[in-house]
């Protein structure tokens, strides 16, 4: 998914527990495209007739002719049976459905663009659904749309052996595991530079060792917020200590502060690993 990531997944958690419905789907559908489409009428609504696309390369290579308007609305309401588990009796693992799911609305295209970002997010639905978590965390786009011929040729391939789906999972299958392998090196790589952060926390002369403690906290944990009445019961000091401590690191450009009611908030700077080297530099 592109721009409007964090809303389709804020969407996805909000609505995981509802079943698949043509109003879901088009809900999903505007918020993939809300401000991309050039028509924003076009957003949440079926193709019509006189919209009938096909997808082909930039030779005029037909690779793939969606199925009329006029069977559209039939074709969801079978596609949200089925990502509901209420076409038939027979077990389909979550995973392959979800991934079925995403060729089923590529394949019918019922949008007049916006098709791939949507078919993309309803399988993060299906996958968050069924209890998948880190799928909240990977991004199957990026991998998509780095090789697009490789997208295609799995529909092309599906599509000329009587829709036979083994081309598509197969496919499916190794861009997850791709992603999955590139979260866990981002982790990683944002582990190793965590450490180094605090090394450099712990090694600044301008920190006591409360205010080191609450730096390489909030490395770790970006966005938290702390209080001098938090920051005084972590470490067993009087009020204004804790309060001396916290605006010190706001001088320090570490910390930003807002009020709330009566009470100081305190958060770490955005930039905080960027503020800790010009400290060190300095």
């Amino acid at each position: 998914m592109i721009l409007n990531n964090y809303e389709a997944m804020r969407a996805i958690s909000d609505l995981k527990e509802e079943k698949l419905s043509p109003e879901l789907v088009f809900n999903l559908h505007r918020i993939v495209t809300a401000g991309t489409l050039d028509d924003e009428s076009a957003a949440g609504r079926f193709r019509t007739r006189e919209e009938q696309i096909v997808i082909s390369d930039d030779f005029g290579t037909v690779y793939h002719s969606p199925p009329d308007a006029d069977t559209l609305e039939h074709r969801m309401q079978l596609m949200c049976d089925f990502a509901n588990g209420e076409d038939s009796v027979d077990f389909v693992h979550p995973v392959v459905r979800a991934i079925i799911l995403h060729f089923w609305l590529a394949f019918d295209h019922p949008f007049v663009d916006g098709n791939g970002r949507t078919a993309r997010t309803l399988f993060y639905w299906l996958m968050i659904r069924n209890g998948y978590w880190l799928c909240e965390f990977i991004s199957i786009s990026q991998i998509i749309l780095a090789a697009p011929k490789r997208y295609y040729r799995a529909f092309l391939y599906t599509e000329t052996d009587d829709n036979d789906l083994t081309y598509f999972i197969h496919y499916h299958l190794r861009v997850l595991e791709r992603a999955v392998n590139e979260l866990h090196r981002y982790i990683e790589k944002k582990s190793r530079e965590v450490k180094t952060l605090q090394s450099q926390a712990k090694a600044l002369d301008c920190l006591n060792h409360r205010q080191t403690a609450l730096i390489c906290h909030a490395l770790r944990k970006p966005g938290h917020r702390y209080t001098i009445r938090s920051h005084e019961n972590s470490h067993g000091v009087v009020y204004q200590t804790a309060r001396t401590d916290l605006l010190q690191l706001v001088d320090l450009g570490l910390l930003t502060s807002t009020k709330a009611g009566k009470a100081f908030i305190f958060r770490a700077v955005p930039n905080l690993e960027e503020a800790l080297d010009k400290l060190m530099d300095d």
